[in-house]
């Protein structure tokens, strides 16, 4: 099934989908049932190996050393293609750009230059960003961490949940509230290194799928955070974040479907080959209509995440659109997963094949960076 937009793309952009293409054919696929059943181990090894070939950093301005892709459109088309060779390791691989967004939106030039050019080239590390609490998910404005002002910078004192790469990532952005008697307005994004004193981190949490991405909580213990590191002004850090949502929802979305993708190619390849009452069972009238349901959902999710990316490079708002965009995308992955599964029968709830994976992989698309529930009410209000 090709991926290839309904608009030209540049030789550029080209070349962009074929490295991130062979690159998931070569390294990713292969070692998607391996990381999966290995469960809390984040796969370092390919992480180096993206690295070295750029994919781990197409996405930074070129003047801070990066590929220079920063528009949401080739962002999306290159993690469309990592995670249809596996949607846990494609999103690892690509996580620098999530990090990088609220610099890109908040920071200075002097901050720029020292926490992007550090992500370029070989032996680039890994980064978070470290927004969800225990008690605030999508409900960013509610968290509860705060950051005290003191002499020469702020003291951080909270817990962060489920914070992808956490432990692994040597850079962090951090959320947190400097007026903890405001909601949106309260809070404030601050830089923060591993190594920072008072910064612990919880056991790998035990996920369902994407296991390539471990998550662990976070704990700030009085951590020091010098001025030089706060991020936008105090109180701006949730307009960045929102202006993050907006573009990671979309490439997100794009992940999903890659793996809806995946798991298409997959299903439509078996049915060719599989047969049952004396015929390849894609001529069963069932099987090839749930294929054509496939294609038709995949074809039409693509357009509105491509046009929601579009819409951003242009320069205008799009929280609407890109929940739109997020929104579709992710059940489409959810159902045509869901339909690999049932068009492989037994086969498909076995691990004898990917698609069981897959469908586990692809509910958190539903979840993170904003469930499913609060995309339609994100929806509802930007009508």
């Amino acid at each position: 099934m090709s991926s290839i937009p309904a608009w030209p793309l540049t030789d550029e952009q080209r070349q962009v989908v074929a490295l991130c293409r062979e690159f998931a054919a070569n390294e990713i696929r292969p070692r998607g049932r391996e990381v999966d059943e290995a469960d809390v181990v984040t796969p370092t090894d390919l992480y180096g190996k993206a690295a070295e070939v750029g994919v781990t950093d197409f996405m930074i301005p070129q003047e801070y050393g990066g590929g220079g892709f920063t528009d949401v459109f080739t962002q999306c088309l290159a993690q469309e293609e990592l995670c249809w060779g596996d949607p846990g390791i494609g999103n690892l691989v690509c996580s620098n750009g999530f990090f990088a967004d609220p610099i890109l939106a908040l920071g200075t030039e002097e901050q720029k230059r020292a926490w992007l050019t550090p992500l370029t080239g070989p032996g680039s590390p890994m980064t978070a960003l470290a927004t969800t609490e225990p008690e605030a998910g999508s409900d960013a404005a509610s968290i509860v961490t705060t950051a005290r002002k003191v002499d020469g910078g702020y003291r951080i004192n909270g817990q962060k949940a489920w914070i992808s790469n956490a432990g692994a990532a040597e850079l962090y952005v951090v959320f947190a509230k400097t007026d903890p008697s405001k909601r949106s307005s309260g809070v404030t994004a601050f830089l923060l290194r591993r190594d920072a004193e008072g910064l612990s981190f919880g056991q790998p949490m035990r996920k369902m799928g994407q296991r390539a991405i471990v998550c662990r909580e976070i704990f700030f213990d009085d951590v020091f955070v010098p001025d030089e590191q706060r991020l936008g002004a105090e109180g701006q850090g949730f307009h960045g974040l929102m202006e993050t949502f907006d573009i990671s929802r979309v490439v997100l979305g794009a992940a999903a479907l890659g793996a809806a993708r995946a798991a298409y190619e997959y299903a439509h390849d078996y049915a060719r080959t599989r047969t049952q009452f004396g015929v390849p069972i894609i001529q069963h009238q069932a099987v090839a209509f749930r294929l054509a349901d496939m294609a038709t959902r995949i074809e039409s999710a693509r357009l509105l995440v491509h046009h929601a990316a579009r819409v951003i490079d242009s320069g205008q708002r799009a929280t609407g659109l890109a929940a739109m965009a997020k929104l579709t995308a992710s059940e489409t992955a959810m159902f045509v997963t869901w339909a690999a599964v049932q068009t492989l029968g037994g086969w498909g709830y076995s691990r004898e094949h990917p698609v069981e994976q897959w469908m586990r992989d692809v509910k958190l698309e539903e979840i993170e960076e904003g469930t499913s529930d609060i995309m339609r009410l994100v929806i509802s209000r930007n009508l």
